[in-house]
This record gives C-alpha cells, structure tokens and sequence, in this order.
C-alpha cells in the first residue's frame, strides 16, 4: 500500500528550505496530474509567487494564462524554462521523475539546487539526481501540509528571481517564423486553441507535432492534454482521442497527428465510423518522418535514410471510403473552413494539412547536452529547407 501522507519533519524542513531561498522553481511533473494536485499548486504560486515550469506530461497543470508560468523545459522547453532550471537554487518537485529528456546532461542539472522531492513512489526518489529532501508521499496530501506552514513567505522575496525569468522570456520568448505562402505547424496548432476555445481535449501522437502541440496549445487544465510521454507510441492519439470522447462526448476531441503516426493506426477509421465517435484527426503532413529527419538534418550531415515519405495515401478519399469524411488543407483559409465544418459534421473525420515541410522543432537541446545550451529560432534552424535551396535538394 502507498503512502500518502508525507513525513511531518520532512515537510517542515522543505518548507524551512522555500523561506530561505532566493531563486526557487516548482517543477511540476505528470504525478501532479494524477495526484490532482492542480488546485493546490495553483493557490501555493498565488500565495508565494514562486515561478514554475511544466514536463511534457504536466500540461495544463497551471494553466497556459498563469503569469507565474514559464512553460515547458527540456529537450524542447523554452529559453527561459531551461534557463530557470540550470540557475535555481531550489527546485521543487511534484510528481516529476527528473527522466533524461528533462535534464540533459546531468552533471549540469540544476548544479546550483537543492532539491526536494516529492513523489508517491519511493522508487523514484534520488533515482537520478542527489535529492536533498526527499518526501514520499501523495503531492496534493504533501501540498496540503505545506501551505499550512507558508503563510508567512513574503512573495516579494522572490521579486528579483521573477525579473531574471523575465528578461529571460524577453529575450527568447516562444516564437515562430510565420508564414503567408505556407501552414507553419505552430500555426495551425495556435489556431486550433483560438477557434475550439479552452474547453476542448487534445490527443498526439509522437513526433514533432506532439512537440509543437506541447509548446503551442493553450492547455488550460489538467488532462486536457494526452499523450503517451516517455513511452514515445506513434499510433497512440487516434484510439486515445475515440476513448476520450466516449468518456466526454459533449466535448471537442482532436488528435494532432503527423503523416508518419497516422500511419500505425489509420484503420481506426472504421471503429470511429462503426460506433460514430466524432473525434478530428488534425493530421499536420510534412511527408516525413519528421522528427528523425530533423535528427538527421542537425546531427547526421543531412543523411536522410528511411524518413521520406512522398508516397501517401489519399487521406480524403480514405476517411470517405471508411464512413468519415475528409479535407485537404493547403492555405490557412481553407484550415479554419475545414476545422469549422468539421466540428458541425460531427462525424470522424481527417484533416490533411499541407505544412512546412523542412520546419524543425526548437529550441532544442541537443542529446547529452546541458539544458543551457538551447539551439534557439533562427531563419537557418527553424526551416532547413533554405539550406536545402541554396544545395538545390528536394
């Protein structure tokens, strides 16, 4: 049987270590959400103003509106997330495993940090990194201790570690280079968030899309965001999303997806069809594997092996063929056209976006890297194919 209540000595000693630090950071992992400890981490920043950094699988835990909310950190977190992590001196863990697509190079991981950590599973405690406070027990019994025993932090105590993070944000804020000839995948995943509105619930599968979708949606709850995390299952989000509108039939599900994933399940068209589970499959089609091409493209001297994939099926006809319906989708026009009707149909359906098709995924940090050492945005990184132009490649 697991324990949830945390050691009383234990607490008071994390507690005693948030007072005396000047540059904490709650670091809130996929444990927080199964915990649902999002409440209370949401009144323990209010009260404290303590900054706070999400994992992959912790989306929506603060909301994409809090202002004490950096974003998500590690192989693909923002500037100021990675930032925040390598120069805390006190990370707070809830729920979080500290697994090596979070760290980077662990040598450099939070080197300047104490580290209490709070988690259900004495397994995971110290796993990876030396823990200064190990708490084991259930993150929203642990939290509810501890706001009893924080009352008297000032958040003003913290106000220069904030104005740090936000010059940091400044300087390398999330960002993109639009487009008015071609879909950027950011785009179209910004633009779903606006015209679905925050009650809606957000599949992937693995690849860059899943990344995209983590940096740009505007997760606003927990569980609103699900994908197979470190497992890294390609054909997870479609059989995902029909489970979830079977759960939440009166909300809008939407698998993002990409031509490489799709592939693993497409034929769950047909149960889609079978048990009408209107789910929309957001299908962003660069023809490529496009993660490992991105890997390729940066770390392989451009050696792309086995990620091409301009043979496809015809998406359209597919899902008409399987009782749904189907759009192409090739200007950001038609991307707001279809997704509306899509939604009014109420049927399963494929969008098949024609995106960028040589855009990476950044920042990224490279494998094995410190987290301080981001590839960020440029012209050159974001999009290879204005490399490949000048080479005259496909």
């Amino acid at each position: 049987k697991p324990t949830y209540k945390g050691n009383k000595k234990q607490i008071i000693k994390a507690v005693e270590a948030i007072k005396k630090a000047k540059k904490p950071l709650l670091y809130i992992g996929g444990g927080a959400v199964l915990a649902n400890a999002s409440d209370l981490i949401r009144k323990m920043v209010e009260k404290t103003k303590i900054p706070a950094v999400e994992t992959l699988m912790a989306r929506g835990v603060m909301g994409a509106d809090n202002p004490q909310l950096l974003g998500m950190l590690g192989m693909h977190g923002n500037y100021a997330s990675n930032m925040a992590m390598s120069e805390t001196d006190l990370v707070i863990s809830l729920g979080a495993r500290f697994d090596d697509r979070v760290t980077g190079k662990l040598s450099e991981f939070a080197k300047y940090a104490d580290i209490i950590h709070i988690d259900i599973d004495p397994a995971n405690i110290a796993k990876l990194v030396d823990v200064d406070y190990p708490i084991v027990g259930d993150v929203k019994q642990v939290l509810e201790e501890m706001l009893s025993l924080l009352d008297d932090v000032n958040p003003d105590r913290y106000q220069a570690w904030r104005e740090i993070l936000k010059r940091y944000d400044e300087l390398h804020p999330q960002s993109y280079i639009d487009s008015d000839e071609v879909i950027k995948p950011q785009w179209a995943i910004e633009r779903i968030g606006e015209l679905i509105g925050k009650d809606a619930i957000i599949t992937s599968d693995v690849g860059q899309h899943q990344m995209w979708a983590a940096q740009h949606y505007p997760f606003d709850r927990p569980r609103q965001w699900i994908n197979s995390g470190g497992l890294g299952t390609m054909g997870f989000g479609f059989p995902a999303a029909l489970g979830a509108k079977k759960a939440y039939p009166d909300k809008t599900v939407i698998n993002i997806t990409g031509d490489g994933s799709i592939l693993m399940n497409m034929q769950e068209l047909v149960t889609a069809a079978e048990y009408d589970i209107p789910v929309i499959n957001v299908i962003l089609n660069n023809h490529f594997l496009g993660m490992v091409r991105q890997w390729q493209t940066f770390f392989y001297e451009k050696r792309y092996s086995e990620t091409d994939l301009s043979f496809q099926p015809n998406w359209k006809a597919l899902a008409e063929a399987c009782g749904g319906i189907g759009y192409d989708v090739t200007t950001k026009e038609e991307f707001d056209a279809a997704l509306g009707d899509a939604i009014k149909q109420n049927k399963v359906c494929f969008m098949n976006v024609a995106v960028n098709r040589f855009e990476n995924v950044l920042p990224m940090v490279p494998a094995g890297g410190a987290l301080f050492n981001m590839m960020l945005p440029s012209p050159e990184l974001a999009d290879s194919a204005l490399e490949e132009k000048k080479k005259g490649t496909k």
